[in-house]
């Protein structure tokens, strides 16, 4: 496996002025490097397309290319500033992806990974083609790892344009390098849920979930207590679009709707909540736990923010923000007893459960059982 630290150096050696990107659980080691030896250098950015923007920025200042790292499902929100801005035939600039592979081809055979990986794995080189970025695949056998570093620069300076390194599953080995961002609520992000879940009324609410370890969370819960699967949408994949399912399904309905989100996610489209606040039916919960907890752990801008000044400021008629959970049940039951708007964000600690399980059901039979159950319950 490469060494994620020995691999960092490289990249600095290389000339690479900004590291920028969203994390993936699988380039954590890597990430942990980069936080080391970049420290202000490396931004963790609300979305992939803002972070190719500040690798645009980055260097018409310092006349050195960047870094973008990501998830290959996040290549949807870089093809814009991509096409229209980096590409040589438009600006021209030159960018190094780091691109983690989820849904990976090997030897013409798909490794199996989760549903919402497995068409992004399938087209993820033929988009790169597409958009005209070159690109090499790394994987933990890789020993000219330095020399594609330096080749992938050159191509990409001389052509003015972006380039990528596509990284394989265990490609990167530990780094001496840890999280060490520390919050003391005494609870965590699946203890909220529980307690959300646990105030709801069989037939009454719909819960649309945020993507990550949130939607596990939420299925187990329903599970251990057995209750009904078909209350609750997964949103398993697209980071960051929860809220506006919720707010179109709220819109539909005359129904209470639920939207459990999270920091990083609500932080993606910041610009979407004025748009959930005018849904006099949605609740808009948001457990902030100030960090990227599914990938990795690392830190958003949750904690530097005033969320529910933000809410207000958007048009929430209720803003609400808690950081006791023994309050939860009765700030839940003051917003589905509301007749405007609400977001509550509740605070917690970072972490969870190394054991927690996955959905088990075939997502598009979850979807049709969830449209069958709210529409057949409709008042």
């Amino acid at each position: 496996m490469i060494n994620p630290d020995v691999f960092c150096k490289n990249l600095k050696k290389a000339g690479y002025e900004l590291i920028t990107g969203v994390p993936d659980s699988l380039l954590k080691e890597l990430i942990y490097s980069f936080e080391h030896f970049y420290k202000k250098k490396h931004i963790i950015s609300t979305n992939e397309g803002s972070a190719v923007s500040l690798a645009m920025g980055s260097y018409m200042g310092t006349k050195k290319p960047a870094i973008v790292y990501l998830q290959n499902s996040g290549l949807g929100n870089i093809i814009n500033p991509i096409t229209s801005l980096a590409n040589p035939k438009v600006y021209g600039f030159p960018i190094l992806l780091i691109i983690r592979w989820r849904g990976e081809v090997y030897k013409n055979q798909q490794i199996k990974d989760e549903p919402q990986h497995r068409f992004q794995g399938l087209i993820t080189l033929k988009l790169l083609k597409l958009l005209n970025i070159p690109y090499r695949i790394i994987k933990s056998e890789t020993k000219d790892f330095k020399k594609i570093i330096y080749n992938l620069k050159n191509k990409s300076i001389k052509y003015q344009k972006p380039v990528a390194l596509v990284v394989r599953k265990n490609t990167f080995s530990k780094s001496k390098y840890k999280d060490t961002n520390k919050t003391k609520y005494g609870y965590i992000r699946e203890d909220v849920i529980n307690d959300i879940i646990s105030n709801l009324k069989f037939n009454k609410n719909y819960i649309v979930c945020t993507t990550g370890m949130a939607s596990r969370e939420l299925y187990e819960a329903r599970v251990s207590k057995k209750q009904s699967l078909f209350q609750d949408f997964l949103t398993v994949g697209g980071m960051g679009h929860a809220s506006q399912i919720a707010a179109g399904l709220a819109f539909s309905k005359k129904k209470k709707i639920i939207c459990i989100d999270g920091d990083g996610s609500l932080l993606m489209h910041t610009g979407a909540m004025g748009i959930s606040a005018k849904i006099n039916n949605l609740i808009h919960i948001v457990i902030n736990n100030g960090a990227h907890d599914s990938v990795g752990g690392q830190p958003t801008l949750g904690n530097n923010l005033n969320l529910k000044n933000i809410a207000k400021e958007f048009g929430y008629r209720n803003a609400l923000m808690i950081s006791k959970r023994s309050i939860i049940p009765k700030i839940v039951n003051k917003c589905l007893n509301s007749k405007f708007s609400s977001m509550v964000v509740i605070n917690c600690d970072k972490g969870h459960r190394k054991n927690l399980g996955r959905p088990s059901q075939n997502m598009i039979l979850r979807k049709n059982q969830f449209i069958k159950h709210i529409n057949k319950n409709e008042n």
